[in-house]
């Protein structure tokens, strides 16, 4: 048998059968499970080639070779923020392992977009559908009461426990305030969106929650909010409502990474120096900030990760199993 990898270009089925000396036909029946009509010392040289040669199967065109659509839909909303085209990214990875094609709609946290996508996702027969960011809305409720494959991440079903994967908000917003408290912040802000979702209350809440019972009473925390749901205006507009002139706290969390972005500017125009005059800290943990943003103490969500306990979860509902929800563990750095 002929073997050693061929440079350049990917690896085919006619590369292992010339490798292995047989048809590509073959081939393609060996790698498709069925080795019935070869013998077994054809089966293994086969295998061989393939393992030498790395051959790695085409699952994409294969499921379309059987006719199934054997499409996935994300909705999210503001695909501007790298958290949403990060969790994106590594789901579609992992569907694409298992011979699945994704389809990305943004609902910019509208309801009448939401509903509109879920119709005309369900009009193509996808077979299933991951919300990373949700809105209360007559089709998600329609959705969920027909059972249909559905995962829910960051923000949980509305409607009923189910699939989910996330963080726990409430410890990451008490984990931002035990390290504010540990860098000796006595009287702390929180920057927040005034139409936030259940991810920026639970951040909020877990924080307020903590400086309580680390002895910070509620009237020593300031909260400045500002309406909108694009970060970065809500962050600056939120800082212009702290008083001009007067010190800022000497701490703050900002539920996101990119509201820190936007307190920052604020800060930056009153001439306040960050962090000396003010710690801030946010939860996302964004690769930007490195290279953008490295005055910002982020507590690291692992959206990279995201993807696979995603897939994981439809293909639970799509065996007939009952999924339940993933926490993954998010780190202080």
């Amino acid at each position: 048998m002929k073997t050693g990898r061929k440079s350049g270009g990917a690896v085919s089925l006619a590369t292992i059968a010339e490798a292995a000396n047989v048809s590509i036909s073959t081939v393609s029946r060996i790698v498709n499970g069925q080795t019935h009509r070869a013998s077994a010392q054809t089966a293994e040289r086969v295998r061989q080639a393939i393992e030498e040669l790395g051959y790695q199967p085409n699952q994409i065109g294969r499921a379309l070779k059987q006719g199934k659509t054997r499409v996935v839909a994300m909705l999210t909303a503001n695909l501007n923020n790298p958290v949403m085209s990060t969790i994106a990214s590594a789901t579609e990875a992992a569907l694409r392992d298992i011979g699945y094609v994704m389809t990305l709609c943004d609902t910019h946290d509208r309801e009448d977009l939401q509903d509109e996508y879920l119709q005309a996702m369900r009009a193509q027969a996808v077979q299933g559908y991951i919300l990373v960011t949700n809105i209360r809305s007559p089709g998600l409720a329609e959705i969920v009461a027909r059972k249909e494959p559905v995962v829910f991440a960051c923000r949980r079903n509305p409607y009923k426990p189910g699939a989910f994967v996330g963080i726990d908000n409430l410890q990451a917003g008490a984990a931002a305030a035990d390290y504010l408290w540990s860098h000796g912040c006595r009287e702390p802000a929180v920057v927040f969106p005034a139409n936030g979702s259940a991810v920026t209350e639970e951040r909020v809440a877990g924080f307020c929650a903590r400086m309580s019972a680390l002895g910070v009473p509620a009237s020593r925390i300031t909260k400045a909010a500002a309406p909108g749901n694009f970060h970065l205006e809500v962050g600056y507009a939120a800082a212009r409502t702290l008083p001009d002139g007067a010190p800022w706290p000497k701490g703050m969390l900002c539920v996101s990474d990119q509201i820190a972005y936007g307190v920052y500017r604020c800060a930056r125009e009153r001439n306040l120096r960050i962090p000396e005059d003010c710690l801030i800290v946010s939860i996302d943990g964004s690769e930007l900030n490195s290279w953008i943003a490295p005055w910002l103490k982020s507590i690291q969500v692992p959206y990279r990760d995201f993807g696979l306990p995603i897939v994981e979860q439809l293909q639970t509902i799509w065996n007939g199993g009952e999924p339940g929800e993933v926490i993954l563990p998010f780190s202080v750095d």
